[in-house]
């Protein structure tokens, strides 16, 4: 596969060993595989930047660098590096804040042996037991014909040149919503079209996160309920939208929270149902209204879970019961909508400022 980023890829080969560029792409799935990773290179910010599987990569090939393996012969008997030190250091990574585990554990290799299913070797390398970490040196030596070539420095050189890329596409797009802000005090509808073609299945989660957040705090900013302890002392509140921090946190399920409702919001891109049972779960199965980065309906979208909910439980009562704790689905139409009802209050100015700040404290701009 190519796409805007390989002749960048094959260029730094290049830069490292001459003219061999091409062969050794040819010869190595690891640079294959960050290849097809890298795709969204050129595709802006609103692009999926699949930085974890990358990073647990980066990682490893780092501490194999650090160890000066890739100049003598005794990896094999190298210790291994500490989870503990690898998972700190993706995190110290540009948008690298908030990745998990997953994709050191499991994810990264089940997804390298999916598209290499003829390579009998996987990437990372673990010892569950003293949780000690190595990346696969078969992966990082190719030959081509009579030469060997160590890839270490050069993957890592091809991810740093990925991690630029995608820097400046999200500063341009920073640069972009702030332009918009001024353009918006005189035509509105560039910024609309703009704001909704942020509202997509294929936008970078965070983006999509911050977007719905800022649709649906406005949405809600002109509601209110009325509260008390008797009817004659009742008091006026209006419903308000918090986040309750940065995206992709392991927040237990909470993405956003309305007061004085108590209203829980999750975002997601997952049909899984286990994803949305977990979440529930670590609430103590109280009530969360799910936005889903989809534009399957509504009704669509539930009967899935329901599907998914029965083929994973065999009792009805417990299907009932996670099922009930679904207060409401919001898919992209849905935010579609409730973007177009807070622009007729008069609230286009205020998303497109919540779009800009929440997005600067994100990705640290």
């Amino acid at each position: 596969m190519e796409h805007e980023f390989t002749p960048t890829i094959v260029r730094v080969i290049n830069q490292n060993f001459g003219d061999a560029g091409n062969d050794i792409y040819i010869a190595s799935p690891l640079i294959q595989y960050i290849n097809l990773k890298t795709v969204s290179a050129s595709r802006g910010s609103k692009a999926r930047s699949r930085f974890a599987n990358l990073y647990a990569i980066y990682v490893l090939v780092e501490d194999y660098i650090k160890g000066n393996f890739h100049k003598k012969e005794n990896y094999s008997e190298y210790e291994g590096t500490r989870f503990v030190d690898i998972f700190k250091r993706q995190r110290e990574l540009p948008f690298g804040s908030k990745l998990q585990n997953h994709a050191l554990n499991h994810r990264m290799n089940q997804e390298f042996r999916k598209f290499f299913p003829q390579v009998d070797s996987i990437p990372i390398l673990r010892v569950v037991d003293t949780k000690r970490y190595w990346i696969n040196e078969k992966l990082l030596r190719v030959t081509i014909g009579k030469k060997k070539y160590n890839l270490a420095e050069t993957i890592n050189e091809i991810i740093n040149e990925y991690i630029k890329a995608k820097q400046y596409s999200f500063r341009n797009f920073i640069k972009t919503c702030e332009k918009l802000v001024e353009i918006g005090k005189k035509d509105t509808k560039e910024v609309t079209d703009f704001i909704e073609g942020l509202l997509a299945p294929n936008v970078d989660a965070r983006i999509f996160e911050i977007v719905s957040y800022a649709i649906l705090k406005y949405y809600y900013h002109d509601q209110t309920v009325y509260f008390g302890f008797d009817l004659e002392n009742l008091e006026k509140s209006p419903l308000e939208l918090y986040k309750t921090g940065r995206t992709n946190a392991n927040d237990g399920g909470i993405d956003f929270v309305m007061r004085p409702l108590g209203r829980f919001f999750q975002v997601t891109e997952s049909v899984d149902v286990r994803k949305y049972f977990l979440d529930i779960d670590m609430i103590e199965r109280y009530p969360i209204s799910f936005v889903i980065k989809s534009e399957e309906s509504v009704e669509r979208l539930s009967e899935m879970l329901r599907v998914g909910a029965e083929r994973q439980y065999s009792v009805k009562a417990i299907i009932e019961k996670y099922m009930s704790c679904i207060e409401e689905i919001i898919n992209i139409p849905i935010l579609k909508e409730r973007f177009l009802v807070a622009i007729k209050q008069g609230y286009l100015q205020g998303i497109i400022n919540e779009i800009v700040l929440q997005s600067k404290v994100e990705f640290n701009l």
